[in-house]
């Protein structure tokens, strides 16, 4: 066996249209009508709600005002730097009006981090949240973007309305087929290695996972009773993750109704709540004020809901339904979720490229509470539409229960790391993609993910790329060499640790005083901290060695380095 194709038929995807075009205007026989008094969003805290009729208005006035005020046409990149708020997917999708490319970005980025990304994209216009303003404005001067380039949200999600009575813009029509090409998103991703880099995202392929979760999701189909059923107009999804994140904005808008949560999910008829930051409790209030059903998060939040003292305060039986992806969940943590949610449907999903791959399947014996009699530690099974390759480590493929990287190929694919001709050669290969992911596939179809080949970390869910910290690590002026790896850590699944040989100076004034040593090492910690995103910070701690391993080449040998972590140190305590 070569390949492993997914059970199931898709609908015919169209390739001539926009995300927004599908979103909100598209007449698809096959998506669930939307209750005139069932909202696409809900603002969490003050419970605005925005409904389908409105939400196209807004979106239409916003591209008016960007096409009027800003001149944003065909393949400019948008920035947006903010955290969840209710006009994210209107600003999203009043840019793919106009044909233009939107990139998130993290808005707890520091002015480096910011100004990387909009050198990358070469944005000409920045839509920023109030709190981020900050940092927006100093990273544009930087990279000479004017001033009067950065646009806020504003606080009450108001902003567009009043753009609304301007004469409309034309929109951008694609071609047949242009869907395919067409960019969407560049959404940065570590990769494998090295700094960030811009994943190349077109129309299509949220079009198309939204269709295949769809599919597996046999949504608008009469398969059992309603209340049976996992997606139903009317329920309510929570959009606790960021939407800059891709799993935020792909999975939950096409599965709730922020961007695949945003894009399913409100493909399906849910309303989903727009959380603008995450805080474990207020979550759980949100949970009960809302009457939320389905729940899309990462393994840390997992965690918090089987540990958290405070969870024992709240009824969370409303909830149906809980996605963990963006990095493996233990068993030990999936059994306590199957105790504490015994009535709900739970499992874990797969991502590359970067949209879904596998999801838990409808069967609720597979793996699911509250019979359990399945795999709970799997990541699903294949969706429709996708095919996979297992490549082992002597260069031949496997099949079933055969060990190797997984290979990806799907109409929801990436295209490229934008204007990154090498890294795309080593990743996305005559319309497959490696993962850098080692896997099992067990013949009842579950993926089962097993390690990671290429270097990356997984920190809260979100990518870490050693060779970047490795590069903030150098510029600290007591550090001659560094290497760092990932650490097991309960609650954020890895964290970086760094390994540094300290240059001839700072070895000489340890060796003087070894007191020093101590401040030397508070001192790097500081530097990373200053330089970094939260989730970059060496959580993990530094240690100093004499060498770094190396092979004759000058290649990083990690593996080593990550054995001597694992002696060093035992996996630490969750953190509440």
């Amino acid at each position: 066996m070569t390949e492993i194709v997914a059970a199931g038929k898709l609908p015919t995807i169209p390739d001539d249209l926009s995300i927004p075009q599908f979103q909100l205007d598209h007449n698809d026989p096959n998506r669930p009508i939307r209750p005139a008094d069932v909202p696409c969003l809900i603002a969490d805290d003050s419970g605005k709600r925005v409904f389908l009729s409105e939400l196209r208005e807004r979106t239409q006035g916003l591209a008016n005002a960007l096409s009027a005020l800003y001149s944003i046409a065909d393949n400019e990149v948008v920035l947006i730097f903010s955290r969840n708020h209710i006009d994210y997917p209107i600003a999203i999708w009043a840019v793919h009006r106009l044909g233009g490319i939107i990139s998130p970005a993290n808005p707890d980025f520091g002015r480096q981090e910011l100004e990387y990304q909009l050198k990358a994209t070469k944005a000409t216009l920045v839509i920023a949240h109030p709190d981020a303003l900050k940092t927006a404005t100093a990273a544009a001067q930087t990279t000479g973007l004017s001033h009067d380039r950065i646009l806020a949200f504003d606080v009450e999600g108001a902003s567009t309305t009043g753009f609304v009575t301007m004469k409309a813009v034309p929109e951008r029509k694609l071609r047949p087929g242009e869907g395919k090409t067409k960019l969407a998103f560049l959404s940065f991703s570590s990769g494998t290695t090295g700094t960030p880099k811009g994943v190349a995202i077109p129309h299509i392929a949220v079009i198309a996972n939204v269709l295949q979760l769809a599919a597996h999701g046999r949504v608008n189909e009469d398969y059992a009773p309603v209340k049976d059923r996992r997606y139903r107009p009317g329920d309510v999804a929570l959009g606790v993750l960021p939407l800059y994140h891709i799993y935020g904005l792909v999975v939950t808008l096409f599965m709730d109704d922020p961007i695949s949560k945003l894009h399913f999910l409100l493909y399906c008829g849910l309303s989903i709540v727009i959380v603008p930051k995450f805080n474990f409790e207020n979550m759980l209030k949100s949970i009960v004020r809302h009457r939320v059903t389905h729940l899309t998060i990462v393994p840390p939040q997992a965690v918090l809901l089987c540990k958290h003292p405070a969870v024992k305060k709240y009824d969370l039986s409303v909830i149906r339904f809980i996605m963990i992806g963006a990095a493996p969940l233990s068993d030990e943590v999936n059994e306590q979720l199957f105790a504490l949610l015994p009535d709900a449907q739970i499992g874990q999903a797969y991502g590359t490229s970067p949209l879904l791959a596998t999801l838990i399947p409808l069967d609720p014996s597979y793996g699911l509470s509250p019979a359990n009699e399945g795999s709970p530690g799997g990541a699903g099974v294949l969706i429709p539409g996708v095919t996979v390759r297992v490549l082992k480590a002597d260069g031949t493929l496997g099949g079933y229960n055969d060990v190797g990287e997984l290979v990806v190929k799907s109409p929801s694919n990436a295209l490229a790391y934008y204007n990154n001709a090498q890294a795309t050669k080593e990743t996305f290969i005559d319309g497959w993609v490696r993962t850098g992911d080692e896997v099992k596939i067990t013949p009842d179809g579950q993926l089962w993910v097993i390690d990671r080949i290429k270097e990356i970390m997984k920190v809260r869910g979100f990518q870490v790329a050693p060779a970047e910290l490795e590069g903030t690590l150098l510029d600290h002026p007591d550090v001659s060499d560094a290497c760092v790896v990932g650490i097991p850590d309960e609650y954020s699944g890895e964290v970086p640790l760094a390994f540094v040989v300290l240059s001839a100076d700072a070895a000489a004034r340890v060796k003087a005083d070894p007191s020093v040593l101590k401040g030397i090492k508070a001192s790097i910690l500081k530097h990373v901290a200053d330089n970094k995103v939260a989730y970059k910070h060496l959580a993990g701690g530094v240690e100093f060695v004499e060498s770094i391993p190396k092979t004759p080449s000058g290649k990083l040998l990690r593996r080593e380095l990550r054995k001597a972590a694992q002696e060093l140190r035992k996996a630490p305590k969750a953190k509440l």
